[in-house]
């Protein structure tokens, strides 16, 4: 038996401990470690600040490095999330639709956690608590296996759950940690179907395809997000300004972050002398198409064709004119990746056709796409924003983290 082999059994009896644990057993578990993330602050400060030493060292832009660092405010802010997941109703306690069949059988259906729960992901150490917070939630173990770059932050969140879930009486088995940051490992655990429910991969398109392609566990595609903010001719064009500066620049490593916009050509000339200034704040370049080339001059670079579906995660923005509404919504379900897509227009017809035909998780109207988290959906967190179709769309919370079992009474019904 393997190391991850081993894990993955210990996970596996972990969570039938888990999956009958009382609400009240939950919540105690992530009051303890919402408490232990506060009162272990310097601990996980100093392993993180070892991991930003060696990114920066091996040259790790500017955004990657972003996404990799803690502070007070953010530790604060993941033991706040877990507080936010324990005050949410607990969605194993809740029961589905019951009703009695002709022969008097009495059918109803009760949700259950998926059972152990594998994630590869890359390198944001709050996504370890906030997978860890959901998944005990809704009664399931999970096995974690983060980058490389963030291991030591990673190993600190995950040694003081297990602790925490110790002191409230659960099994530390419920949250643990692939030791092994190399790609065996994530090919392994790929392949762990005798112990692994679902597989969730987080991270960058090449991760997340490479997981889909390759993975015997069932996996649930999240994050791959090539957003667009599409400007329609009747914007207003300060608001129009403002919601691409957010959503591109307030973080522009997420998957919520925007990587296109497409702009009506009527309103491109005035909307760009708006945008620049807030782009320019941050040094952002520009691919454009030849039309927007011409408007932009220098400040631009010339895309090219690839451009058109790249996740840059970083200060780089590809703008793309439209000379209709027609084309731009084209356009965008043409190179979207079904992540959140956003239109700003002051036209109802154009909102609600938008809306209707644009093929995304999210679809916004006159807001930032950065509004795509479980946390501002009401969530509390999410384990990941669902791009697929089947069992899970958009930001997974507590439900998307449960399945359905059919419970029947009888009364020695047989069948004829």
């Amino acid at each position: 038996m393997t190391a991850l082999e081993k894990q993955g059994a210990a996970a596996q009896a972990a969570a039938r401990v888990l999956a009958l644990a009382s609400t009240a057993q939950k919540n105690q578990a992530l009051e303890a470690i919402a408490q232990a993330l506060s009162a272990q602050e310097d601990t996980l400060l100093q392993a993180n600040a070892a991991d930003l030493a060696a990114a920066q060292a091996a040259g790790t832009r500017p955004a990657l490095l972003d996404r990799l660092a803690l502070n007070p405010e953010r530790v604060a802010s993941m033991a706040q999330g877990v507080r936010q997941v324990a005050a949410l109703p607990d969605p194993t306690a809740t029961a589905g639709r019951s009703f009695t069949q002709p022969n008097g059988l009495r059918i109803s259906r009760r949700r259950v956690p998926l059972g152990v729960v594998g994630m590869i992901y890359e390198a944001r150490p709050n996504v370890t608590v906030d997978a860890a917070a959901l998944c005990l939630k809704s009664g399931n173990a999970c096995i974690l296996r983060g980058g490389k770059e963030a291991f030591r932050s990673n190993q600190a969140a995950v040694e003081l759950m297990r602790g925490a879930l110790e002191a409230a009486g659960l099994p530390q088995d419920c949250v643990s940690l692939v030791q092994d940051t190399s790609r065996d490992s994530a090919q392994e655990l790929m392949h762990l179907d005798q112990y692994l429910d679902v597989l969730i991969p987080r991270g960058g398109a090449g991760l997340i395809r490479a997981v889909a392609k390759e993975a015997s566990v069932p996996v649930i595609r999240t994050g791959e997000g090539v957003c667009h903010v599409y400007v329609d001719s009747s914007a207003d064009l300060d608001m129009a300004a403002r919601i691409l500066y957010n959503a591109k620049c307030s973080r522009p490593s997420v998957c919520n972050a925007a990587e296109c916009v497409v702009v009506h050509r009527e309103a491109a000339e005035g909307f760009f002398q708006k945008a620049l200034p807030l782009l320019d704040q941050n040094q952002v370049e520009l691919r454009a198409d030849p039309e927007a080339l011409a408007l932009l001059g220098s400040r631009a670079h010339p895309a090219l064709e690839e451009d058109w579906d790249r996740e840059y995660g970083d200060y780089i923005l590809a703008v793309k004119t439209a000379a209709s509404f027609e084309e731009a919504v084209a356009f965008i379900n043409a190179h979207s990746s079904g992540h959140s897509e956003c239109i700003v227009t002051e036209s109802y017809r154009n909102a609600q056709a938008f809306l209707d035909q644009i093929d995304a998780a999210a679809v916004y109207v006159n807001a930032s796409t950065r509004f795509t988290d479980g946390g501002q959906f009401g969530l509390g967190a999410e384990i990941g924003i669902s791009t697929q179709k089947m069992h899970a769309r958009g930001p997974m919370g507590l439900e998307e983290l449960t399945s359905w079992k059919y419970v029947v009474y009888g009364s020695g019904q047989v069948r004829e």
